[in-house]
């Protein structure tokens, strides 16, 4: 199973074996992590914006452009800020670290 860290907007370490095929967004929230994900991943909404490590942004997949559209509207944009409700997981994305962001 591929591993996940969330760091949690205090500098919680959170790591977890996430089942492949399930979203980012679906396994913060099986943790109970601090993640409001109100549209429950219909990409309606901007909040289960998190930002993914530098080194991993690339493997998260291709942003389409309703999700850079919901971005626009998220606090705390970065270059590697994406909605964890577009990335799936699965086995190349083993090791993959991401930072949650304030529910606002």
């Amino acid at each position: 199973m591929p591993r996940i860290t969330f760091i949690t907007v205090d500098g919680e370490r959170v790591e977890t074996d996430a089942k492949a095929g399930n979203s980012v967004m679906e396994v913060a929230k099986e943790l109970d992590l601090p993640m409001l994900a109100a549209c429950g991943g219909a990409l309606a909404c901007a909040t289960c914006h998190v930002i993914v490590e530098e080194d991993w942004f690339e493997k998260t997949g291709e942003l389409s452009e309703d999700e850079e559209d919901l971005l626009d509207t998220a606090h705390d944009l970065t270059e590697t800020s994406r909605l964890c409700c577009q990335i799936k997981v699965s086995d190349d994305l083993d090791g993959l670290v991401v930072r949650l962001t304030p529910m606002e």
